[in-house]
């Protein structure tokens, strides 16, 4: 019997079954000693093989199907292992706010990053510009030109108001799309706000730290009224990047892949080396001076 998993609480699973009834349903011990290492062998999205336990009404899932893709970052203790957010995505999108509170620059270059490298397409939410001053709605027009010209496509909206909700609702519909972000960004606002059957319980900002409290506690996904669906996930703090290494991380920013050909060494860093064409685009404009700072960071993680 084959399945979907809609929700993972690390333990038990909720898995829609193809006439669409949700059941629970457990992992059996060997998947754990497979050699994955990730703190969730299964993941929301996955596609699954499903037995009736024969101890009770729920069910035993005895195989994972290959993934087509997924988004992994860095488990959040003091492990080196990974965690798998979601798998089998039509699209991930990240959440951003420039106040209440602020999303780094960073924080979205890593989550497009892992997105390249996995091989999940990505776009950008601006959210809460009903609270952005003047000097706020500039910067969010130069980041917007920032990344559209890289070629993600960006939404400037405003979930409390319900402000340019239709141009996204059109973006997600009939996908599996995936929304992840900081705490507090509005990301079940905005879920609650683009689907008027679905009641995410939505948090407060600290308003001392201006920072989002955790509301989501597992990943979890829902069917779109509108067709599609949408995984909600647990705010980030950090995108702890995983499984790459510092030779791979240009080729997943899609400015400077495209003039890898052109460097003078096969095995450029882009850092100091001569001819590269990398530092010759970001000495001439072309590659955002932001972009190239977050992949210094990246490599210094690494």
């Amino acid at each position: 019997m084959k399945g979907i998993v809609a929700k993972s609480t690390g333990s038990w699973y909720e898995v829609w079954l193809g006439n669409g009834e949700m059941v629970n349903a457990r992992i059996r011990g060997q998947f754990r000693l497979k050699g994955i290492k990730s703190t969730n062998p299964v993941a929301v999205g996955d596609h699954v093989e499903l037995l009736k336990s024969s101890e009770n009404e729920d069910y035993v899932i005895t195989e994972i199907h290959d993934r087509k893709n997924y988004v992994i970052r860095k488990a959040t203790n003091l492990s080196k292992q990974s965690h798998v957010i979601a798998a089998n995505l039509d699209q991930a999108i990240v959440i951003a706010t420039l106040v209440q509170p602020r999303t780094s620059l960073g924080f979205i270059d890593r989550f497009l990053c892992t997105c390249e490298a996995y091989d999940v397409p990505a776009a950008i939410i601006f959210n809460k510009l009903d609270l952005y001053n003047d000097k706020q709605l500039t910067q969010l027009k130069e980041y917007e030109a920032l990344y559209n010209n890289i070629g993600y496509t960006c939404f400037s909206v405003s979930a409390t108001e319900s402000t340019n909700l239709t141009r996204l609702k059109k973006f997600m519909k009939d996908k599996v799309n995936l929304v992840s972000g900081h705490s507090g960004v509005g990301k079940s606002t905005l879920v609650n706000a683009i689907d008027s059957k679905l009641d995410l319980r939505v948090g407060s900002i600290s308003d001392y730290h201006e920072k989002g409290k955790h509301t989501t506690t597992f990943a979890e996904m829902f069917e779109l009224e509108f067709g599609g669906f949408i995984i909600d996930t647990p705010g980030i703090k950090e995108f702890g990047m995983v499984n790459m290494e510092p030779e791979e991380i240009s080729h997943y920013f899609p400015e400077m892949m495209q003039r890898l050909q052109d460097c003078k060494f096969y095995n450029c860093t882009h850092v100091n080396e001569p001819g590269c064409a990398v530092l010759k685009a970001l000495e001439a404009g072309e590659i955002a001076l932001s972009r190239y700072q977050n992949y210094l960071s990246i490599l210094e993680t690494l």
